[in-house]
């Protein structure tokens, strides 16, 4: 793996200071999500002004040099883009008709190298063959893009069903999500090196992205490197244990023995009901709680009415969250911002969702003061399930000081953005797009 400043110092002989990157590559295949495609460049993931691409008139990019660069990827699928249209060809369809010509071109010989001596190539990656064959979701999906994949490339052209199988177990298990700086999922890319690194739901890397290009990140100082030391998270690790291993099981079939999952959690705050009692700030773990008991630090009766409208809203808030999948509603939201108040606690892990899609919604709208409320609610909740150093408490700081600022309230605009500092400086580094962007400049706007 290369440290940051192009240096080869031995990793395992000395300290290891958090913010650092110890690996860094461009992906071996990768998809911009088609639902981006005409707001970001197809080849370096830039948001700016496009143009189409002539040929197949799907694929747009933010000026020739992008479109020259990325015509080695788009040639072998331009024209069969053009066939399928209008309709669009799927984003796993895609990534997968991108290896197989990779593949087909040599890309089975390239190797990345993770550290001096070590390497990963494709055929090192983990298909979970076994265990997909016994998975009837996927094995569905599998048959579908086996269909696409026949009429977007030709049958002659397409590998055998147990080929595809392989390919897609790889794709599957090892894929990142291609994000923006602001965390936000753009397209889905494999990365040989990077996909070395283990799951831990509390992790001491991150990976961010510059572009497409994949960086490794330290987020803790390390006494020394060792791989076998070092974890990024593969899911948002915001959930309840039995949430995340069931995610981890689901996608990518292993359950987590991190630190985390074995050790004890605050599992009856994320779940809980706020005390019926407005004026106390206790919670009531619903997980032991009966009709009839009391609250254990000011003695209100927790009632089954109280029970039967927490569950009931609890309920509503669930489907609400998962309906805004690809598109949040802000009326939704401060509906069920709106029934939470008395009945669910602060730190719930429904009121903290809702309240973050709440927070994005209304910058979105320019709606300043309702981000404000919303963000500065949020903040003790980010640092509890987060943590201190990561992006998104950092990115939270970021979009408050911009509020402030933008609002002339100097003091506080200070505050949040030096909170921001300190966290974006490690998760993202001084010479990111995010932090020379839009963290300098704010700062020095301030000093001016």
């Amino acid at each position: 793996m290369k440290m940051s400043h192009d240096s080869d110092m031995g990793l395992k002989k000395q300290e290891v200071k958090s913010g650092t990157i110890i690996h860094q590559e461009k992906p071996f295949v990768y998809v911009l999500s088609s639902k981006y495609r005409t707001e970001y460049c197809d080849f370096c993931f830039k948001k700016s002004e496009l143009s189409k691409c002539s040929g197949c008139k799907c694929v747009y990019y933010c000026g020739r040099g992008c479109q020259k660069l990325g015509w080695d990827i788009h040639k072998m699928e331009c024209k069969n883009l053009a066939k399928v249209a209008p309709r669009l060809v799927p984003d796993a369809a895609r990534v997968l008709a991108r290896l197989i010509k990779k593949l087909q071109k040599g890309g089975d010989q390239v190797k990345e190298y993770y550290s001096e001596k070590r390497y990963r190539m494709f055929k090192d990656l983990m298909s979970h063959y076994p265990t997909l064959k016994n998975d009837q979701h996927k094995m569905e999906h599998i048959g579908s893009l086996y269909g696409v994949l026949s009429e977007f490339l030709g049958n002659d052209r397409v590998p055998n069903s147990a080929e595809i199988m392989g390919l897609y177990g790889r794709m599957c298990v090892n894929s990142f999500n291609i994000c923006n700086q602001e965390f936000q999922s753009l397209g889905t890319g494999i990365y040989l090196g990077a996909s070395v690194l283990d799951h831990s739901c509390a992790p001491n890397a991150i990976a961010i992205f510059e572009g497409t290009t994949i960086q490794i990140r330290t987020l803790k100082d390390l006494k020394y490197y060792d791989l076998s030391e070092l974890f990024i998270s593969y899911i948002d690790i915001l959930g309840t244990t039995k949430e995340r291993q069931e995610q981890l099981e689901l996608t990518y079939y292993f359950l987590c023995q991190c630190s985390k999952c074995l050790g004890p959690e605050p599992m009856g705050e994320m779940t809980a009901a706020a005390c019926p009692d407005t004026k106390c700030d206790n919670y009531i773990d619903v997980n032991f709680v009966l009709p009839g008991d009391k609250c254990k630090k000011c003695g209100e009766v927790v009632t089954e009415e109280f029970l039967n409208k927490f569950h009931k809203v609890i309920s509503f808030t669930k489907d609400q969250i998962e309906s805004m999948k690809n598109i949040t509603y802000l009326d939704v939201c401060k509906v069920c911002l709106k029934q939470h108040e008395g009945v669910v606690y602060r730190h719930n892990l429904k009121h903290v969702k809702i309240l973050d899609l709440a927070f994005e919604s209304s910058i979105d709208f320019h709606l300043f003061e309702d981000a404000k409320v919303f963000g500065l609610e949020l903040i003790d909740s980010f640092y509890k399930y987060y943590g201190h150093i990561h992006p998104l408490t950092g990115l939270l700081h970021l979009k408050l000081g911009k509020i402030y600022l933008y609002q002339n309230d100097l003091k506080l605009a200070e505050y949040h953005l030096k909170k921001a500092n300190q966290i974006l400086r490690i998760t993202h580094g001084y010479t990111s797009s995010l932090y020379k962007d839009e963290v300098l400049p704010l700062i020095q706007q301030l000093d001016m």
